[in-house]
């Protein structure tokens, strides 16, 4: 049976779930939502083939500052019974935000941040069950089947990464590199041996955010960890993550229009009767994330479903249809 299709919430759990989102919507009190829906945008200094900026800006995540630890290191509050948390995923995009203001202003608080945050990727980086290096989320999270401590995620490996080569070519220090390269080796391991790839019946390469059977290839996910494939060949010249790279954009070129519903996209494949749409914060990230992605590898085909989605984007009528359809895909699922 698909359990990822078929899984309801029990009642306690439910309760928590829509409790936490009441509250991180309907209270003035800060949430994990607050770090993680910033406006999407692309950083316009991004430039292709260079390890420069990141991709994205990340202004306002690199200013958080709702909860931190004493080294100033981002913290979200998931409320409920998960509380406080530290999430490998925001210490990265808070480093990258802050490498970003950094690389343009040369401010010595700016440097410090994005340091900080390489340290703790390192000194946070373990080996799973399988002796593959990642970096693990130590609380439980529902994702329709329960992700249970300590789990493990393709995007924050790409976004480590990403932040971890960037942090050596501005210092120079190796343990940055050691790091990076540690944990590149969870690409190149299967996810059913404790990496985060999948290999599909056609042949494409996928990058899992989230580690469930059958996968899910949620979309946002796949790109941001796409990136961070991308920039330790940047940094290595490696022609294994440059092979990598390119098998997972003709993955992506494949199966775009999968993620297409005609009025909107989809947030992954969901293997319910009723797909997973993208919430339109999400689908404002894809619109940008295609347009990063035709910057990078001069596709075209990814500046026309960018162009696309903008349209549904403007559209009063589809982002009406996208919320409902949302809304019912919540009750029956969530």
């Amino acid at each position: 049976m698909n359990t990822v299709a078929t899984a309801r919430f029990p009642l306690a759990r439910r309760f928590d779930y829509y409790q936490r989102i009441f509250q991180a919507y309907l209270t003035r009190r800060k949430s994990h939502l607050n770090f993680w829906h910033e406006t999407p945008e692309m950083n316009a200094h991004l430039i292709p083939g260079e390890l420069g900026e990141y991709y994205m800006t990340f202004a306002q995540k690199a200013d958080y500052a709702a909860h931190c630890d004493e080294r100033g290191i981002p913290m979200l509050d998931y409320r409920g019974k998960i509380g406080v948390q530290y999430n490998p995923i925001a210490v990265a995009q808070w480093g990258l935000g802050n490498y970003n203001q950094y690389y343009r202003t040369h401010e010595h608080g700016r440097r410090e941040k994005f340091v900080t945050a390489a340290d703790w990727l390192v000194s946070r980086l373990e080996k799973n069950s399988y002796g593959v290096c990642v970096w693990n989320h130590n609380f439980d999270w529902e994702y329709r089947n329960t992700l249970r401590a300590p789990w493990y995620s393709g995007l924050a490996q790409g976004q480590g990464i990403s932040l971890l080569v960037r942090a050596h070519a501005a210092t120079h220090n190796p343990a940055y590199l050691d790091a990076a390269s540690r944990a590149f080796h969870a690409f190149l391991n299967p996810f059913e041996q404790g990496g985060i790839s999948y290999l599909d019946q056609f042949g494409g390469l996928w990058f899992e955010e989230y580690i469930v059977s059958p996968p899910t290839h949620i979309l946002n996910g796949f790109m941001w960890a796409m990136w961070g494939v991308y920039d330790f060949f940047l940094a290595t010249g490696a022609e294994i993550a440059r092979r990598l790279f390119l098998r997972a954009v003709n993955t992506l070129v494949a199966n775009l229009q999968r993620y297409d519903l005609g009025f909107w996209s989809l947030y992954e494949h969901s293997g319910t009767s009723l797909k997973m749409i993208a919430s339109p914060f999400y689908h404002r990230l894809h619109i940008v994330q295609l347009r990063i992605m035709q910057r990078l590898t001069g596709e075209a085909l990814f500046g026309d479903y960018a162009d696309r989605w903008e349209r549904y984007h403007l559209s009063r009528s589809r982002r009406t249809a996208a919320i409902l359809y949302k809304s019912a895909f919540k009750l029956c699922y969530y």
